[in-house]
Parts: structure tokens; sequence; C-alpha cells
């Protein structure tokens, strides 16, 4: 059995316990102790000079998108363009590269009105219709939960001043009831039906792609939302392809959205269950990702007042309170794991009155979740806190939310919401992330989000946004690490470096624990190892 010794390290075991040296066997932790202890241990070992720089576990995302982030190297990048002029500028400097044949479809992702320097507001057909008439443009905007397209994108789903708005969704419309080719939530559906499917190769590459990033990032493990309604043999295939090939070392996680009933029956007939072995030690099933409301920046979260910019609506709600009842109780009678997309106070109310059909107090044996958790108040945590909902929270949405939150719902509100230290106090298990690619899949800036609470470019506000709700480095540390491994029932045997746990590791080239905390976000990754195996080195 190969044996690896890391020393001359800050290695990492828990809160204020740290050691010199680790020793691995295969692609287990079996000892830590001091160099003279671990190094005497294995003298025949391949030894890492750690140069005093720290081990910590390997990182965990929690909830994030790899396949849409893959789909980045295929698509109009939209991420960090300050206008809607620049965002035409990209989209055709794609089509002049890729040179798509006329009345294809080409897509694209990332837009966040909130950064445009000229207008505010959601790009529409005609602004579009600038990048190509010729070719069918689709763009998400960063949160996923709005899209832009242009007039050929519209005629081509057959969307017109007709169409009716789908439940849970929204088709904006101009001052003479047509289309204007934004489309929010469920009714983004109407267009993304005339996306052609990526072919074996494509997937190969985008899946490999974003999961070699993820490596470089620290990321040992990551919970990820690739499995959409019925492209589940396609995704699972590719991922046993690249695995068995060798190709890459990372654990996945599969969340997946499957709630029409033939699909959904078809995963319990699979066996497909939360916590299923899925053909390979580094490919397991999740939980079942639902959706009970919209993003912040799209105003279709959930409110249960009026949204503070915009009194004329509260949000948009996806599914009735008896069809969310029905999937959460299909879900845990067959012991799965449900964790539901929700932002707004009205949405997370909802989700947990649907959760307490299942659950009792202090008692949610399958770790049913809320994602994002984000417009809270205290009575709204007590409840999460009493039934031992989980939370997987991404503080890094921060670096852009704080400019909006106070417009969006008062002061009131947002200084009870990203409520990250009153969730520690409370006991509630929380698990960390960044919903990649609606922000960077960076743990070190999402660490630095929960210490600080400011946009990790500039250090904006100074003192940090509601700095009352600021953790501390090793809350946000464990959190990204054990808590990420509680989520997915792992917490046994990965999360911590200690005996017994996967060699799952990450190596900074700083002490994050120790360095001024406005530098966190300066640290770098060096080296990744996932089972004892080297799977990135800078």
């Amino acid at each position: 059995m190969n044996e690896t010794i890391i020393h001359h390290a800050k290695v990492y075991l828990s809160r204020d316990t740290f050691c010199e040296a680790v020793l691995i066997r295969g692609d287990t932790i079996a000892a830590t102790g001091s160099n003279v202890e671990i190094l005497a241990m294995a003298k025949e070992a391949e030894k890492i000079d750690a140069k005093g720089q720290l081990v910590l576990p390997g990182f965990n995302d929690s909830h994030l998108h790899l396949h849409d982030f893959g789909r980045n190297i295929h698509r109009i990048q939209a991420y960090g363009v300050a206008s809607i002029d620049e965002l035409v500028a990209r989209g055709k400097e794609l089509i002049a590269n890729m040179k798509p044949p006329a009345g294809s479809v080409v897509i694209g992702a990332g837009w966040n009105e909130e950064m445009f320097t000229d207008e505010k507001r959601h790009p529409n057909r005609h602004d579009i219709d600038r990048i190509s008439t010729e070719h069918a443009i689709i763009i998400d905007r960063v949160c996923g939960h709005s899209v832009c397209c242009n007039s050929l994108a519209l005629k081509m789903a057959g969307i017109s001043g007709s169409t009716p708005h789908p439940e849970g969704g929204h088709i904006d419309m101009d001052d003479k009831g047509q289309p204007l080719g934004i489309l929010r939530e469920t009714a983004i559906t109407l267009v993304s039906s005339i996306v052609p499917p990526y072919t074996v190769k494509q997937l190969e590459e985008q899946l490999l792609y974003a999961m070699k990033h993820a490596l470089s990032q620290g990321l040992t493990s990551v919970v990820s939302r690739d499995i959409i309604g019925d492209n589940y043999d396609a995704i699972v295939d590719t991922y046993l392809k690249l695995f068995q090939e060798s190709k890459v070392h990372l654990r996945v996680n599969m969340q997946c959205s499957i709630e029409d009933d033939p699909v959904f029956d078809e995963f319990i007939k699979r066996g497909w269950v939360s916590k299923a072995s899925m053909g390979h030690p580094y490919l397991t099933m999740g939980s079942m990702k639902l959706f009970s409301d919209g993003s912040l920046g799209s105003r279709t979260a959930y409110l249960r007042k009026s949204y503070n910019d915009d009194p004329s609506i509260t949000g948009l709600r996806v599914h009735s309170p008896e069809a969310l009842d029905a999937l959460v109780q299909k879900a845990h009678k067959h012991k799965i794991q449900v964790a539901i997309h929700a932002i707004g106070d009205a949405g997370i109310e909802q989700v947990l009155n649907s959760f307490e059909t299942v659950t009792s107090e202090g008692n949610n044996p399958c770790r049913h979740a809320i994602i994002h958790c984000q417009i809270t108040d205290l009575p709204l945590l007590k409840r999460i806190a009493k039934n031992d909902i989980l939370v997987m929270a991404q503080p890094i949405f921060l670096t852009h939310d704080l400019y909006m939150v106070d417009d969006r719902v008062g002061k009131e509100l947002a200084s009870t919401s990203y409520a990250w230290n009153t969730m520690e106090k409370l006991g509630i298990n929380v698990s960390y992330g960044t919903d990649c690619p609606v922000e960077l899949m960076s743990p070190i800036e999402c660490i630095d989000c929960a210490v600080n609470r400011q946009d990790v470019t500039n250090g904006y506000p100074e003192g940090g946004f509601y700095p009352g709700e600021c953790v501390d480095v090793y809350t946000a540390v464990d959190n990204y690490t054990k808590g990420s491994a509680y989520a997915t029932f792992e917490e046994d045997r990965k999360g911590r470096i200690k005996a017994g746990q996967l060699a799952d590791l990450v190596l900074l080239d700083k002490d994050i624990f120790t360095i001024a905390k406005k530098d966190i976000r300066t640290a770098q990754v060096l080296l990744t190892m996932v089972g004892g195996t080297i799977a990135y080195r800078k």
C-alpha cells in the first residue's frame, strides 16, 4: 500500500488545534502528530515538505453546477460585463469566432444588470437583436432565474403576445402587448426548449473542464446539480467514463431536479436514492433539488411583503403549497433527501411548512435542507433550528448582493438576513458553497465573505455589511469541510484531518487563521489531494 507523509506543516485538526505532520496510507489518513512521530512511522513513505504552510481538509462545495460552469467553453461569456453594449460585443465576438450556421441557437450566461454602468435594467430583444438576427440568442442572467433573448429565439419558441404566463413564471411584455424578450422563472423553459442537446464529446469536454477548475480551487468534493429532468443517463455515463479513464479525481454528489413523476419514479425504480453508489467511489447520488422561488436580483424571490423598491410585486412562488407538500412527502417516503432553493422569507416559510409535514422537533433523518436561505427574520431561523433543517448557504453572494439588499427588502429585514452568525448561535447545521457559476467557484473568496461580509473585489463596506452576522475563520472553514460532509451523510469519512478519514487535503500558501482578515482573499491553493492522490499542484 502506498504511503505518503506531509511534514513540516501547520495541519488544522479542529478549533485552535494543529499538528505538524500527516501519514497517509492508500486513500486514508493513518495518523497525525509531530514531525518526529510521523516520520518515524513510515521511513520509506513518499514525503511532501509543506515548508510550514497550512494544510486543511479538502474544501467541499455543498451546492454548485459543474455542468453549467463547464458549458461556458461553448457559450457567450457574459460574467462581469459592465454594460449592455459590452454584452452585445461579447455576443458578436463569440459568433465571429465560432461561426455557427444561420438559424442555429447560441446561448450565454452571466449578465447582472446591477453591475451595469449605463442602464440598470434587463437587456431585451431589441438589445439582443444587435448581436444577431440570423441566430437565436438566449442569455441567462447570472442567477439563472431570468433570461434575455432576441426576436428569432422568441419566434422559434412560438412565444407571442397571446402566450399565457406559465404557473410560477412570467413573460415580460412591452407597452404594445408583445413579448419583450425577458422570461422569468418557469417561463424560461418555453425558450430553452429550442436549445439542442450537447454531443457526447461536448459534454465530456464541459465536465472535465469544470472538474479540473474545481480541483485548482482546492475543492475535493462537490454537490453538483447537473441532472435536470431526463438527462440523467447522459450525465451519469459521462461522469463514469471520465472517472474510469482516470482523467480527473473529484468526488461528486449529484443533486437532481427530478420533480416530474415519470423521472422521479424511474429514480426510485433504479434505487437512485440519497447516498446510493453510482458505479464509482467518486460518484454518489445526493438530494432532490426543488425550487420555492426565484432570485433577489430578478425580483422573483418570494417575499411576505412587497418589494421595497417595487411595491407592485412580491416575487414569484414556483409551487403551490399542495404541490410542494406532495413532492416533499413522496421523496421522504423513499428516504430521499430534499434540498429546496428558497431566498425570500415567504419562500422559506413555504419550505418550512412543507418540511414540517415530514419532520418534527429535532427529528430530520433525511437531512432535508434549504439552499440559500437569505431573507430571514429570527422566528424563521428558530423554526429552522427547532426542526433540525439544514442550511446550504453561499456567503460569496454578498459580493454583489450587498449593493441591492437594502433597496430590495428594506434595512430592517436586510439586517436579519444572510444571518450566518445567528445560524451558528442557534445550532443550525450549515454547509457552505458558491452556487457557481452564479458566483466564482472559490472557497477562499466564500470564506472571506463569511468572515468579512464585504465585496471581495474592493473591501466595501468598511467594517462589513451588518457585521454582527460575521463568523470567525474556524467556523467558515468547518462549514466548508465537515459541515458539507454532514450535508451528504459523510461526516464519518471526510471533513476532518484525522485517522480513518479520507485523505482529501488542500495546501494553502497563507495561514488564513492568523493573517489579517482582509488578506484572506489573497490566499492561493498550492496543492489539492484526493484520496491520497495529488489531483492538482500549482
